[in-house]
C-alpha cells in the first residue's frame, strides 16, 4: 500500500469520517422537560447502520486508493462500494434529522453527524470529477541534484538521492566515493555497458532522467498491449530511458520497462 497515492479529496473523506465517528458519541435527541443522555450507540441500528456505515465507506475508498491495483467485490470496484456506503449514510441521516419525534429536537450528535456525512458523500463523489481534489495529498519529496546518466548517485534505486547497489569491486584508493574516474580508467564500483539491470543510453538528443508522477498512472507494455504491466505511484522516483512519441519509456525498481503514455504534470529529478 502506498499512502502517497492519496489525493486531497481522500483527505477530505478521511477528515469527514473522523468527524462522523466523533458525532456518534454525542447527544442524539433532546426533549422538553426530559434529561436525555442518549447517543447513536444506544441504538445499534443507528450507531452501526448509519454512522459506522459512513465510516466503513470512507475506509473502503481510502484503502482502494492505496492499493497498487483496484480491487473488486462481487464485480464492483471497491471504491464504488465505498461511495455507495457514504451516500446511503447521508441519505438516512437526512431523513432521521427531518423526522424528529414529536416533542423532541435534534441534538449535536445528529446535526453534526448529518453535516459530516454530507461532506463525506460530497467529497467521495466529487474527487474523480474535480481536478483540484485529484492533486496529491502529500507531494513527492524534492529530488537531489540531478546526476549525469551513468554516474553513481549517493543513495538507492528508486529515487535520485538513494544508494545504488555496488556491482563488485571497491572504489579506487584515494578517490572519493562517487567521484568521476580519470579519463580512460574504469571505475571498479561502476556498472559497465551491457551489465544486467542497468538501462543503456538510447542515443540521439534524449538524456535519461529521474521523474515522479503526481498521481498513480499505468505503465503499458512496449509492444503496445492495452493491458498495464505496472502502476507508477506518487512519491517514488522512476528512470525515463527513452522518448517514444508523446510518452516515455520508464524503468521500475524491479527492472521492468514500459511506456508511460500520460506524462502531464510529472516532476523531473
Amino acid at each position: 500500500m502506498n499512502i502517497r497515492s492519496l489525493t486531497r479529496g481522500d483527505g477530505v473523506v478521511i477528515g469527514a469520517a473522523v468527524l462522523l465517528f466523533i458525532a456518534s458519541f454525542l447527544k442524539f435527541y433532546s426533549a422538553d422537560g426530559f434529561n436525555l443522555d442518549a447517543n447513536a450507540w444506544d441504538n445499534l441500528g443507528t450507531g452501526l447502520g448509519l454512522y459506522m456505515g459512513g465510516v466503513i465507506g470512507a475506509a473502503l475508498i481510502v484503502v482502494n486508493r492505496c492499493l497498487p491495483q483496484p480491487r473488486k467485490v462481487a464485480g464492483l470496484d471497491l471504491g464504488t462500494v465505498g461511495v455507495a456506503f457514504t451516500i446511503l449514510a447521508a441519505w438516512a441521516l437526512f431523513w432521521t434529522l427531518v423526522d424528529v419525534p414529536t416533542g423532541g429536537s435534534a441534538a449535536a450528535g445528529l446535526i453534526l453527524g448529518f453535516i459530516a456525512s454530507l461532506v463525506l458523500a460530497g467529497a467521495a463523489i466529487a474527487t474523480p470529477l474535480v481536478p483540484p481534489l485529484q492533486a496529491a495529498l502529500m507531494p513527492a519529496p524534492k529530488p537531489a541534484a540531478p546526476q549525469p546518466y551513468g554516474a553513481q548517485p549517493p543513495g538507492g534505486y528508486g529515487y535520485p538521492g538513494a544508494q545504488q547497489p555496488q556491482f563488485g569491486g571497491q572504489p579506487q584508493p584515494g578517490q572519493p566515493y562517487g567521484a568521476q574516474p580519470q579519463a580512460g580508467a574504469p571505475q571498479a564500483g561502476q556498472p559497465q555497458p551491457g551489465q544486467h539491470g542497468q538501462p543503456q543510453p538510447t542515443g540521439g538528443d534524449f538524456s535519461p532522467f529521474w521523474f515522479a508522477v503526481p498521481v498513480a498512472r499505468p505503465l503499458f507494455a512496449e509492444d503496445g498491449s492495452p493491458t498495464p504491466i505496472a502502476e507508477l505511484a506518487p512519491g517514488t522516483w522512476y528512470l525515463a530511458v527513452e522518448q517514444r512519441g508523446p510518452g516515455l519509456v520508464a524503468q521500475t525498481q524491479d527492472g521492468r520497462r514500459g511506456v508511460l503514455q500520460d506524462t502531464s504534470g510529472i516532476q523531473r529529478g
